[in-house]
């Protein structure tokens, strides 16, 4: 929208100054001319809003985003000009080159070379029947340079509008892509770290129940180990420079299983999983064991790799991954770079499976 307005503003200025160059020494030559009265006023008055026409066309042109507007406006104004051309004679024809100019750059181009052109035959004709093409026939020659000049101008700026509505479309989609991946990461890192933190506040309060200071004074440490950790992810994650390590995930997935008091059977390696894997199954990893501690209730986990593929079973309630849009669209959007799946849903001998895999 800006570019528009700028070039509508520049072609406005330079028909403001073509018209002001020309049109002035046309109406004084016909208050001179020995006309009669009538017809001088009104050929002045014609002439006057033909000028102003194309002095203020360009900025009409611009704004008002239809080409048929535009087309009607354009041959509105041609027929005035045509007009003044026949009452004063082939020696004005070059009064049409604002005509020509415009129509050649506001218009889509076959709407601009049908314009033009007629304009062309029509004055061609007219120079022929009334024996004026041997005096003025060379105007038609510059009329159609600068018609087909002017056709490429336009040609080229709607190609730059085109250009700089492209970019900003692009632009928009980077920022909801990046909103999106922040708001993606923000829920998987958080989501996780809260709900540790959460089981380990928990057990710290029970621990000072039971008046077991020592334990408890432990696990407040790892509660502020574990915000300190949240707090430096999170700004990591909104610099963009946030990397996932699976190896860190099952090692962190084991405190938390432990914290909770489920039975983990975790990997001790995650050699087998390819490299360019290893941190979006950490996503997956991180994103399944959240809610293993938060819906499943369960008291045994389980987590199995392989080259391409994580699998996460637990024997709780078999309640889904997190709320449809959040938790599994998340982990569908972190696969689909990879041409990965992720499946979920309960087993029917009980508990929960999810399954990432890439193709």
């Amino acid at each position: 929208m800006r570019r528009e307005k700028k070039d509508g503003s520049r072609w406005h200025w330079f028909a403001i100054l073509f018209v002001l160059l020309y049109v002035p020494s046309v109406i004084y030559d016909v208050i001179v001319s020995d006309r009669g009265v009538a017809a001088r006023v009104v050929l002045v008055l014609l002439l006057v809003l033909y000028g102003v026409g194309w002095m203020i066309a360009p900025r009409w042109l611009w704004s008002s985003g239809s080409d048929n507007f535009n087309t009607v406006l354009c041959l509105g104004l041609t027929a005035v000009g045509l007009l003044v051309v026949f009452w004063l004679g082939m020696s004005y024809a070059g009064l049409l080159v604002y005509i020509m100019s415009t129509v050649a750059v506001a218009l889509p181009a076959w709407r601009a070379i049908a314009i033009d052109g007629s304009v062309l035959l029509v004055l061609a004709a007219t120079m022929y029947v009334t024996q004026d093409l041997p005096r003025d026939g060379g105007q038609l020659a510059t009329l159609s340079s600068i018609s087909l000049g002017m056709l490429a101008v336009g040609r080229m700026m709607r190609a730059n509008r085109a250009l700089s509505k492209a970019q900003e479309e692009i632009a928009a989609f980077a920022r909801t892509e990046e909103r999106a991946r922040l708001g993606r990461d923000l829920h998987d890192i958080l989501g996780h770290s809260l709900t540790t933190i959460s089981l380990k506040t928990g057990v710290a309060r029970r621990l000072l129940e039971s008046a077991e200071n020592e334990r408890a004074l432990e696990e407040i440490r790892e509660v502020e180990h574990l915000t300190r950790q949240a707090l430096g992810d999170v700004r990591a994650t909104v610099s963009g420079y946030r990397e996932v390590s699976l190896s860190a995930e099952v090692v962190g997935a084991r405190a938390a299983l432990r914290a909770a008091g489920v039975e983990a059977d975790l990997p001790h390696a995650v050699d087998n999983v390819r490299p360019e894997l290893q941190g979006v199954f950490g996503y997956v990893l991180r994103e399944a064991i959240t809610n293993v501690l938060r819906h499943a209730a369960a008291t045994r986990c389980s987590v199995r790799l392989g080259d391409t593929w994580l699998e996460v079973r637990d024997n709780g309630r078999g309640t889904g991954v997190g709320a449809p849009g959040t938790g599994l669209r998340g982990l569908a959007e972190r696969l689909a770079p990879f041409r990965g799946t992720v499946l979920a849903g309960p087993m029917a001998d009980g508990g929960y499976r999810l399954r990432a895999e890439v193709a």
